[in-house]
């Protein structure tokens, strides 16, 4: 594998749990997450360190995903076989990601 791409699907937000779940002040302030926007991609180089501006929490949480695409490795029932939805567990507004291997050809 000559790299790894990264796709931010989608952002998400859930008011009901925030409501149930945060301080008044957070209900007041939170919105989806602020770092991403839908449909941003990230190339990845270096499988060991997060692309600028990636919220280190979000990497943390898809860091097992990069590695095994960008090392060719493919996931089980996935349609390409080298590409994962994966999430970060923020459990109110999680990020959903697209997460797949790019080969030395598909780069040309």
């Amino acid at each position: 594998m000559a790299g790894c791409k990264i796709t931010v699907l989608k952002r998400t937000f859930h008011q009901d749990l925030v409501n149930a779940y945060k301080t008044e002040e957070a209900v007041e302030r939170l919105t989806a997450c602020t770092v991403f926007r839908d449909n941003q991609e990230f190339m990845i180089e270096n499988p060991w360190a997060p692309p600028e501006g990636f919220c280190p929490w979000a990497w943390a949480d898809i860091r097992q995903y990069v590695m095994t695409a960008f090392n060719g490795g493919k996931f089980p029932g996935a349609d390409p076989a080298n590409t994962a939805i994966a999430c970060c567990t923020d459990g109110v507004r999680p990020v959903i990601f697209k997460v797949e291997g790019i080969a030395e050809s598909d780069e040309a």
